[in-house]
């Protein structure tokens, strides 16, 4: 099983997620967006995969430091250009599981991927 977990460090859900995981003794790769990087190509998939609605998280303060005219403007082109831009935009954690996407962090939604 090939389980890779994308996403910054010192954020508190991946924290949750890595906890999790650990304690679940269920080995993963982290892909961190700013020691390795994010490209147009790894965006499209989790945008493709999961909808750009949901990979752009709206709740953090890089979003808000959009423009009202970005904000309003946004569509899945434009939104991948910024995700690519500023990977904290992009929602945490994605985790991709053999090649399905999962986005987010809920210890029951974790359980259910892995079949506990």
């Amino acid at each position: 099983m090939s389980i890779t977990m994308f996403g910054i460090p010192n954020c508190d859900t991946i924290k949750k997620a890595k906890k999790w995981l650990e304690a679940e003794d269920i080995a993963y790769d982290f892909h961190d967006y700013r020691k390795q990087g994010v490209d147009v190509a790894m965006v499209s998939e989790f945008c493709r995969a999961l909808g750009w609605e949901q990979v752009l998280n709206k709740r953090g303060t890089t979003y808000r430091q959009l423009t009202q005219e970005q904000k309003d403007t946004l569509n899945e082109e434009n939104a991948i250009a910024l995700l690519v831009e500023n990977p904290a935009m992009i929602k945490r954690p994605i985790l991709k599981v053999n090649d399905q996407l999962h986005i987010g962090f809920k210890a029951d939604q974790y359980a259910s991927i892995f079949n506990f």
